[in-house]
């Protein structure tokens, strides 16, 4: 069975403020270039931000990779 991890992808400082219980924090720009070092692909993976742009945007070029994403927003 696949496990659901939650990825929220807003800044150290804006996470820090406020964000959703649940959920860990790697920052947009750590992910998008070092991806291969915090995914694999037997997880799914749901990615958040504020706007829902930037989460959707990575959640499209991970999927293109390989990896079971979710766009939550």
């Amino acid at each position: 069975m696949k496990r659901k991890v939650y990825i929220d992808l807003s800044d150290r400082e804006e996470y820090n403020k406020s964000h959703i219980n649940g959920m860990i924090n790697i920052p947009y720009d750590t992910l998008l270039n070092n991806y291969y070092k915090f995914l694999n692909k037997n997880d799914i993976y749901v990615l958040y931000c504020k706007s829902g742009k930037l989460s959707l945007k990575l959640s499209t070029m991970l999927s293109y990779l390989g990896y079971n994403t979710i766009n939550y927003k």
